[in-house]
């Protein structure tokens, strides 16, 4: 058995991923395959990027989260 490598997106990545969604009007399926990664990965995203809006965070959760999920 071979173990899988986790991979780790930049926080960059991740808020372009996110704003696919919440500003660009993907679905999130849509959004997934774009950017090659699984829909709970740009489910997770999302939700954290709308949370950080909604609280007007200037240190973001999501750019700052280095782990894949």
């Amino acid at each position: 058995m071979t173990k899988r490598t986790r991979r780790t997106f930049s926080a960059e990545f991740k808020l372009e991923a996110a704003q696919l969604v919440l500003d660009q009007n993907y679905t999130v399926v849509e959004a997934a395959k774009a950017m090659g990664v699984g829909k709970s990965t740009m489910d997770k995203w999302v939700r954290q990027l709308k949370q950080e809006r909604k609280n007007g965070s200037s240190t973001s959760s999501l750019t700052n989260d280095t782990r894949a999920n």
